[in-house]
């Protein structure tokens, strides 16, 4: 079987489905002449993918080590059945193929920027050095990229598990900062804005011509934060599951917003983000945990105009930005630092 560029050889269903919507991929260690095969070093689960898995094993963290094991043994990649979702690694390139476009190297330490739930995964150490209570998971085993995957060698100047919670949202500010330059002198709304995707984002905002960033946080703890790193305008503290106190939240800071950015990992956002952006203005939903049947009809039940953007997680050159982003935002980089330690 010749190999295809998005991975279709490596997909085991019975019927043609790219990789992502696969129910599982061939795991085997040869590759196709344009693949790469990824020596893991650790994998960063997905925010929402690991919330499930701890709210469903009661944050038992052998359980949770023992659910991603079977999912992935049982799928040839890591995604959480329940979310969707999986989440991405960083190792060291191990082959190369000869035919491969992505420009790796023998020993090249990177980070994939595809998701976990497309990528071919073997774990050879039964995970015995994670507890099961973070979403950084160290992990030895391989994976593998197709020609029409995304990598990116980690850079030297920052640690690599830094590297990799950045790379693991770089889409986020790359797609704020094109979507905010759209409008003139705009308020920007994160929600979700003590997270990793929502401090870049608010970072991202302001470079790209905010006039007011509005930071939504889910309670004083976090509303701390995010005021000590200086990312936002204004703090406001606002459960974003309840439609109403989200919107008001918002108009009290400044808004409505003409770009709401939602970032959080927690299922029933929709409706708040909608009421709280103005006529004609955008809402990007990052979130993996946000239902787009119901962003769509909610939109549709307040005759709401706006136009609502799914983040892919890739814009080109994502992960540069993103990177320069928290060398130069000292806020940024507080916030990232702090959930770490």
């Amino acid at each position: 079987m010749a190999s295809d560029p998005t991975g279709l050889h490596r997909v085991l269903d019975d019927r043609a489905v790219l990789p992502q919507a696969a129910a599982r991929l061939e795991t085997r260690r040869e590759l196709w002449p344009d693949e790469v095969r990824i020596r893991v070093e650790k994998l960063n689960l997905d925010a929402a993918s690991y919330r499930q898995l701890e709210r469903t094993h009661a944050g038992q963290g052998d359980a949770i080590r023992a659910a991603v094991l079977d999912i992935v043994a049982a799928r040839g990649k890591m995604q959480n059945p329940e979310t969707g979702s999986g989440g991405m690694l960083v190792g060291v390139v191990e082959e190369v193929g000869p035919e491969s476009p992505l420009g790796l190297a023998v020993g090249d330490r990177v980070a994939t920027l595809v998701s976990l739930t497309l990528t071919p995964l073997v774990i050879e150490d039964g995970l015995r050095d994670w507890d099961g209570l973070s979403e950084q998971v160290p992990c030895d085993g391989y994976a593998v990229l197709f020609g029409r995957s995304i990598a990116a060698v980690i850079p030297e100047d920052l640690p690599r598990d830094l590297a990799l919670s950045v790379m693991d949202v770089c889409g986020a500010p790359a797609l704020t900062a094109r979507v905010v330059k759209q409008y003139a002198d705009p308020v920007v709304a994160v929600v979700g804005a003590a997270g990793k995707s929502g401090s870049l984002s608010l970072a991202a905002a302001r470079e790209a011509g905010a006039s007011r960033t509005v930071g939504v946080v889910p309670h004083e703890r976090e509303a701390a934060l995010l005021e000590d790193a200086g990312l936002a305008d204004v703090v406001t503290v606002a459960d974003a599951r309840d439609p109403v106190a989200l919107r008001d939240a918002v108009v009290a800071a400044g808004g409505p917003a003409h770009v709401t950015i939602v970032c959080v990992d927690v299922p029933g956002c929709e409706g708040g983000a909608i009421l709280a952006t103005a006529e004609r203005g955008t809402v990007i939903f990052f979130s993996m945990a946000t239902s787009f049947s119901a962003a769509a009809l909610g939109a549709e039940g307040v005759a709401a105009d706006v136009t609502m953007l799914v983040g892919n997680g890739y814009v080109p050159g994502h992960a540069a930005y993103a990177m320069d982003l928290l060398r130069e935002h000292d806020g940024v980089r507080a916030l990232f630092e702090g959930r770490h330690a």
